[in-house]
């Protein structure tokens, strides 16, 4: 616990450091209230991935200090993650980096990785057996392809404010956990290093939103939890490789349902921002309560009460990750169920068939 605390004080004061002096960052500041995927109204600083990677870095040294046996793997994954990290700054401050390069400069991470940190997927578990990924020339795209996926759908689910933050606390808590019960001590502490230092942003950022988690964030700390757990499953032969399937379902299946969306519903290129991901149907279509599309405050009590539906939602994934991380066939099960549900309910809300019990009613 010590490294998620220190993570979180550091976090939370470099970040309101950071809204304080939001004018220093001019171009960094988001003043697009029109865009598809826009749903503020008031213009906010998007570098919220500064202070989180200054928060773990600042304890990642503390940690190096207090146990010297982590500084060749703490500092490797550092390196790693800040190749990731750069491109969605860069493009936070100037937006002059396109989709693909970061995309690049993430594959280029996770590749890095798998040579410093031997963070590659070398096996997939069946209920009764495993499959060895043997060649080089197989593992090599798999764990990059794997790792930088991993980042760019954390990104892609950064929609609402606390939406993207909680569900990877979340998963960076339950890796935490499993690394805790199968004594890996090096992915445990990474994994809460991150964990608070995005708790420490989540407290500006939900639910009134004073800063964004941006390109530079979200590519951060996707990057790690990709990483983070890579490596937990691939040091540890006892946790299933379902269980991080499982664990990272929900932001993983999302950007495979929206690339198939863009690609062969509509026609379109699946890098081609849209409006409609599920979590921007929950906003239209299910938060009706608060009706004032045009007026600041309603919005933002749609966008911060949208998030919740997600959180409840990605849970179905986490808990039984959480609690199965050793039974393949159980973790097969509740993925299987997962893409179902996934499915179900966006037909339903798409079709204006939104389930009863999730709507919430404005009150008079």
């Amino acid at each position: 616990m010590f490294s998620f605390l220190v993570s979180f004080v550091a976090s939370a004061l470099l970040t309101l450091l950071v809204i304080k002096q939001a004018r220093l960052h001019g171009p960094a500041l988001d003043a697009d209230f029109f865009g598809v995927q826009k749903v503020h109204s008031h213009t906010v600083a998007r570098i919220g991935g500064l202070p989180i990677f200054m928060a773990v870095v600042i304890s990642a040294l503390i940690s190096i200090w207090r146990v010297p046996a982590m500084a060749g793997w703490l500092m490797s994954l550092m390196m790693c993650a800040g190749v990731a990290f750069v491109g969605g700054i860069v493009e936070d401050y100037t937006g002059n980096v396109s989709a693909l390069r970061r995309l690049v400069l993430t594959m280029a991470a996770a590749l890095l990785g798998y040579f410093l940190l031997d963070a590659k997927l070398d096996r997939i578990d069946f209920p009764f057996s495993s499959w060895r990924i043997m060649y080089i020339w197989v593992a090599v795209p798999l764990t990059v392809l794997a790792v930088a996926g991993i980042a760019n759908a954390i990104n892609i689910i950064d929609g609402f404010n606390g939406l993207a933050s909680v569900v990877t606390i979340c998963m960076l808590i339950s890796l935490g956990y499993v690394a805790w019960q199968v004594g890996d001590v090096f992915v445990l502490v990474a994994a809460l290093m991150v964990a608070g230092a995005t708790a420490g942003f989540l407290i500006w950022n939900y639910p009134v939103g004073l800063i964004f988690l941006g390109d530079g964030g979200a590519y951060f700390i996707g990057f790690m939890l990709g990483e983070l757990a890579l490596l937990l499953v691939m040091r540890n032969p006892e946790v299933s490789t379902w269980y991080a399937a499982l664990l990272l379902i929900y932001p993983a299946f999302e950007t495979i349902f929206s690339a198939y969306r863009r690609m062969f519903l509509r026609g379109k290129s699946p890098a081609m921002p849209d409006g409609i991901h599920l979590h921007s149907l929950i906003f239209r279509r299910i938060v009706q309560w608060a009706v004032g599309r045009k007026e600041a405050r309603a919005l933002m009590r749609r966008n911060s009460l949208t998030s919740p539906y997600l959180w409840m939602f990605s849970l179905m994934a986490v808990i039984p990750a959480t609690v199965f991380w050793k039974d393949t066939g159980v973790l097969i099960f509740f993925c299987l169920l997962f893409i179902v549900s996934y499915v179900w309910l966006y037909a339903r809300i798409v079709r204006f068939k939104s389930p009863r019990w999730l709507i919430l009613r404005k009150k008079d």
